[in-house]
């Protein structure tokens, strides 16, 4: 659970941990493992029609993108204490709002950094149109935020709970 402004990003330490854990891995035993693959792919012949080559090399790049972007935010990270359950939206919270006053139509969801983003559960950003517009709230408060097109939505805070992985 993150939240960035000013260039720092609030984690907790379980977040900092699994970042520190995943740069530490892509920084050692996934650089060799790649290396080993274009390796491996430069003896198959002409680089120019070699398709696991041009993979290899593509992997790699998206690797070392992430290196740089897990390096540049765990420097400027702070580590902080998971938020409260005080029903108050923050960062660090799974969410779970009920669209224009209907608690049929439900959404639930993480807000928090995109860098905490998993596919088990959808991530806003706190700098979202819709995270920044239920953050600070409390349970049964509307929020309202801008959509794409410029008009306005609203929705009501049905749940605010600290998200615990």
């Amino acid at each position: 659970m993150t939240q960035t402004s000013d260039n720092v990003t609030w984690l907790t330490q379980e977040a900092y941990n699994q970042l520190k854990a995943e740069l530490e891995y892509l920084s050692g035993p996934a650089r060799t493992e790649i290396a080993v693959k274009i390796a491996a792919a430069r003896e198959e012949g002409d680089l120019r029609e070699n398709g696991g080559y041009h993979a290899a090399k593509e992997e790699q790049g998206k690797m070392e993108l992430r290196v740089r972007q897990l390096t540049q935010l765990l420097e400027h990270a702070k580590v902080g204490e998971a938020p409260a359950a005080d029903g108050v939206v923050a960062p660090g919270m799974l969410v779970t709002i009920a669209f224009d006053g209907d608690e049929d139509d439900t959404l639930e969801f993480l807000l928090a950094s995109r860098e905490y983003a998993s596919t088990e559960i959808e991530t806003y950003s706190p700098q979202s149109p819709l995270g920044s517009g239920v953050n600070g709230k409390k349970i049964g408060e509307d929020a309202e935020y801008e959509l794409p097109n410029g008009r306005k939505s609203s929705v009501k805070i049905l749940a605010a709970t600290p998200y615990t992985g």
